[in-house]
């Protein structure tokens, strides 16, 4: 298994959501020198606080059940490791033992317009299998009950991500994550300059991360949700309850809770050519119906999420007052 030694370093994307995070994943992934897990995004240090943990106990716990689960070990020479889970920006203390293993880790951020990062990230939920409301003005309205534990569905596998109330709170997010792993290892990338200049961007994130330099990768659109036909055959089989895991989940999704299938992963046995969840999912899908967010709702939005953006500003010294404009 990988061993902690093996790892020089960490670079972990931490979020926002939405915010260009799986083009800066498939940046690292296509560098020779990461070491990229079996799932883009493990979640493991927001689910597992390992703060009270001891430092043999830590490294224990790290090798067993997070290197060992999601990483194979490298070939050769040290590597860095990579870690695109969007969950841990909102858990930035949760981070801190990482530094005692690997003091030398950076920690990206991506930020974005909150009036387009919500409806992005709610489209996503739903393709995903975690969001059970169609509409994105209905899912807003319902956050007071998710953030009283109602109306969360079986198949969110974490609920906070529908918490949109949450999502764009960068201010408050990335000061606590600057005051966790200390600023100087931290780089924010705004969504506007990822779309400008892709190219500048990859320098920027390769020597962030100490890694040599070479050319960026063909710049994919950006994965926008998609629409589904049925949103409860979408949850089956995408997020489909534990006892069902072995009939609908992709290999992957099952690889998340049992280390045995994390071993198959790129088997022969786990790639089957065209299974009959693959026909579902694809008949499933459907073309994204654009609807506009009701401009009170934009208005909400706004008055919600304003001082947060105005702090992210001060905080990365950046005006960013074309954001938060309602559109009709």
């Amino acid at each position: 298994m990988p061993r902690i030694e093996d790892i020089h370093s960490f670079v972990f994307i931490v979020g926002a959501p939405r915010c260009g995070t799986t083009t800066m994943a498939r940046w690292l992934q296509a560098h020779p020198q990461i070491l990229f897990p079996f799932v883009k995004e493990p979640h493991y240090f927001s689910q597992h606080d390992l703060r009270p943990l001891d430092e043999p106990e830590l490294r224990r716990r790290i090798e067993h059940d997070y290197l060992d689960h999601f990483f194979t070990k490298p070939e050769g020479e040290q590597g860095i490791g990579a870690d695109s889970s969007v969950s841990y920006l909102y858990t930035p203390e949760q981070l801190e033992p990482v530094l005692k293993l690997w003091p030398n880790s950076r920690f990206v951020v991506g930020v974005r317009d909150p009036l387009t990062l919500l409806p992005s990230l709610h489209k996503r939920l739903i393709f995903t299998g975690d969001e059970n409301i169609r509409r994105f003005e209905d899912a807003w309205a319902a956050v007071p009950d998710r953030a009283a534990g109602r109306r969360i569905p079986w198949s969110a596998i974490e609920p906070r991500w529908l918490r949109y109330d949450e999502a764009a709170r960068y201010g408050t997010y990335v000061e606590r994550l600057f005051q966790a792993v200390g600023k100087e290892r931290c780089l924010v990338m705004v969504f506007d300059d990822l779309v400008a200049d892709p190219q500048g961007q990859h320098r920027n994130l390769l020597e962030f991360a100490g890694l040599r330099a070479m050319p960026a990768p063909e710049m994919k659109p950006e994965r926008e949700g998609k629409a589904v036909r049925s949103i409860y055959l979408q949850k089956l089989l995408k997020r489909p309850p534990r006892f069902l895991l072995p009939y609908f989940a992709s290999m992957r999704h099952r690889a998340r809770f049992d280390k045995a299938a994390s071993k198959q992963i790129g088997s022969a046995a786990a790639m089957p050519s065209m299974s009959l969840r693959k026909r579902l999912l694809h008949w499933n899908r459907v073309p994204d119906e654009k609807r506009p967010i009701p401009l009170a709702v934009q208005r909400e939005i706004k008055a919600h999420f304003q001082e947060e953006v105005d702090k992210l500003g001060a905080l990365i010294g950046r005006d960013l007052g074309q954001w938060l404009q309602p559109r009709e």
